[in-house]
């Protein structure tokens, strides 16, 4: 079994013995456990004698946010992002009346940061130390996405400003990655919001949750609601980023085309006199001989047929001027 103990707010590397001494004598505890191995598993079901369904949740990750109640314990499952924004932390929580299991699997910034916090006896006053250590495992938890969307929109901001000068393919790709992002945060923190209202409006009862203890319960719901309509919004700015892209490539393109259309249209005149000149008429052939014919229809309607065609584009417009 992997994980620490904290008594007080004293931490120790947590053992089986230890465990069911403090489950016997009914004093508050926080059980941190990395993974749900044989060990940790006998003794949620044994001293704890958690349910057999939430144990078994505990030990597979990949649940959806939830709360559910039995009887004398109340088990969340509560996600937070990773601090790099790479993905995203999943936590199971079992809430007694004398103590507080927390399961995770690896580093977990969040809890790491509640235990230091616990060390410097910073904590919630007018609350079960339950309930308490229950809020601040959350909102650190929920307090992690803030920073994440902050630079989350920085990027957005980065990368509008990068299609409007050069798109490029690499850019949808990068497009197509920040939405799988937050649609995986949105996923979690829709269901997180109403566990929490839950919770908030007295729905779901703790035990040892008191009138002040709902205050932060209720501030946690305000975070929540923020984060839910920021991700909707970053959701809807993400989207027009994408038409950008699109527009930016097709207006690209249309210019390429027209610059083509340009150099077509100048070359079929120029095809059709050289062609025409040609030809073995014995007119032309007998009377269109020498150096100044030669200028003057072989070199010298080319150029004027070209001419006539560069103002007639800058007449319309197509090379910059001004349009009639």
């Amino acid at each position: 079994m992997q994980g620490t103990l904290v008594v007080d707010g004293d931490t120790t590397a947590a053992t089986a013995e230890r465990v069911r001494e403090l489950v016997g004598a009914g004093s508050p505890f926080w059980l941190d456990l990395d993974g749900v191995d044989a060990e940790a598993s006998a003794l949620l079901l044994g001293p704890f004698g958690f349910h057999p369904l939430a144990v078994e949740d505990a030990e597979h990750f990949g649940q959806r946010p939830k709360i559910d109640e039995f009887d004398g314990f109340t088990y969340f499952v509560v996600h937070g992002p990773v601090p790099d924004g790479s993905g995203l932390s999943e936590v199971h929580i079992f809430v007694t009346e004398h103590a507080v299991v927390t399961v995770h699997r690896g580093d977990c910034p969040a809890v790491a940061e509640v235990r230091q916090r616990l060390e410097r006896r910073h904590l919630i006053d007018h609350a079960s130390p339950q309930v308490t250590l229950l809020y601040l495992v959350v909102d650190t938890l929920v307090d992690g996405f803030f920073p994440v969307l902050s630079r989350f929109d920085d990027k957005v901001d980065q990368l509008e400003d990068d299609i409007l000068r050069q798109p490029t393919e690499a850019q949808l790709g990068v497009l197509f990655d920040m939405k799988r992002s937050l649609i995986a945060m949105r996923k979690v923190v829709t269901p997180q919001r109403d566990m929490f209202a839950t919770v908030a409006s007295g729905v779901v009862q703790l035990p040892g949750m008191t009138a002040d203890g709902e205050r932060y319960f209720r501030d946690l719901y305000d975070h929540l609601i923020r984060i839910a309509d920021v991700v909707d919004s970053y959701r809807d700015l993400l989207s027009g980023v994408m038409d950008t892209h699109v527009s930016t490539v097709s207006n690209r393109l249309n210019v390429v085309m027209k610059q083509l259309t340009i150099i077509a249209t100048i070359f079929l005149p120029l095809s059709y006199l050289t062609g025409f000149f040609g030809q073995n008429f014995s007119f032309l052939v007998g009377h269109i001989t020498g150096r100044i014919p030669f200028f003057a229809f072989g070199l010298g309607l080319e150029l004027v047929a070209v001419v006539i065609l560069l103002y007639f584009f800058r007449r319309r417009g197509w090379l910059g001027g001004p349009t009639t």
